[in-house]
């Protein structure tokens, strides 16, 4: 109180401001017993950025959880789409992909749709091969396997980036690392084999070509050190569209689809595909690289129900144990990298 009185009416209204603000932030994190009202008053610069930044990575962790919650939602509507093929579902679906994340990139970066385009670089050009590769990869790996067995291998996309970053940039692997890989390779190696006996091969290698393709992108991002992937999605997006364009020509099936089709195709690139990814960048931003690993790992858990509540859609035995092996070693991937990054943080500390 002593204090409020020395200050002048504007000083004061900020002071005020400033002090409900903070009221706030420590009720919102369920620490307002360990204060008094009277140390409040007192407000702690230092304390209030740290309840902000607590707050961000709250925030951004509900992020990326809902991101990795719209990306579930893909191999529904997979499975809804009627008679599209995967070249028609690709072209249609990258076209709402591309015009979601322009859009989202334009608003994060406050810049005009030109603008952006011309700030793509070389590294956006290449990992939006990357992705388109992945894109493409992804819908036949949908289209002709389970939901649950691609999942599932796309999940094993950290490992593979881990041991690509080790040969292309030089960064070695934790030795724990290659245990849990091991792990990770037979819990793939679990699924594939069951979808050898039911003549899924086709569909399972497009799931590895796809894990195999994120790797890559994951490790050129790192290379470049940029921690905003949108540009690439973006570039990705496009050179999808071509590619669906260009072969579904090629092939003569054209790009004539149902209106339902259609439909479900461009709900599938805006909403699961085009926000998801835009949320899980965003969110990864305030985030450790290792806790993003396990929250994706919703879309993976989520991803098989939606087909078993709605069409019927069950995991086979080979699936669940396969797919627990290879999320629990993801889990434990993230906790070692977790643990890593803490130590090294309090040596620099030091």
């Amino acid at each position: 109180s002593d204090t409020l009185r020395e200050v002048n009416g504007s000083h004061r209204t900020d002071t005020f401001n400033s002090v409900i603000r903070y009221s706030r932030l420590i009720s919102n994190l369920s620490i307002l017993r360990w204060f008094n009202f009277g140390e409040m008053l007192s407000v702690n610069p230092a304390l209030e950025e740290r309840c902000w930044s607590i707050m961000q990575k709250q925030s951004a962790m509900y992020l990326i959880l809902l991101g990795g919650t719209c990306m579930s939602f893909i191999g529904l509507c997979m499975r809804l789409v009627e008679a599209a093929d995967g070249f028609q579902i690709l072209f249609y679906r990258s076209i709402s992909l591309s015009l979601m994340v322009g859009l989202i990139c334009c608003l994060r970066r406050r810049t005009g749709p030109v603008d952006f385009v011309k700030s793509l670089d070389r590294t956006d050009m290449v990992m939006g091969a990357a992705l388109a590769i992945a894109f493409t990869t992804y819908v036949f790996a949908m289209l002709y396997t389970s939901v649950a067995s691609t999942l599932f291998i796309l999940t094993s996309s950290p490992f593979m980036a881990a041991i690509l970053g080790w040969v292309w940039i030089g960064e070695k692997p934790h030795p724990m690392t290659w245990m849990v890989m091991v792990a990770a390779s037979i819990g793939v190696a679990v699924m594939i084999r069951e979808g050898v006996a039911l003549d899924r091969n086709f569909g399972n290698i497009m799931a590895l070509v796809s894990a195999l393709s994120f790797s890559v992108m994951l490790v050129l991002a790192r290379r470049s050190g940029k921690t905003d992937v949108l540009g690439g999605t973006f570039a990705g997006g496009v050179f999808a569209v071509t590619i669906g364009l260009v072969l579904s020509l090629i092939f003569g099936t054209g790009l004539s689809v149902g209106g339902f089709d259609m439909g479900i195709s461009l709900f599938m690139g805006a909403f699961s595909i085009g926000i998801g990814i835009a949320f899980v960048t965003w969110g990864a931003s305030y985030v450790p690289a290792a806790e993003v690993s396990i929250l994706v790992l919703i879309e993976s858990v989520l991803g098989p129900l939606w087909p078993w509540i709605v069409l019927g859609e069950t995991l086979s035995k080979h699936e669940v144990i396969g797919g627990m092996i290879v999320l629990g070693s993801v889990v434990v991937f993230a906790l070692v990298s977790r643990r890593d990054s803490r130590n090294a943080q309090a040596a620099s500390v030091l």
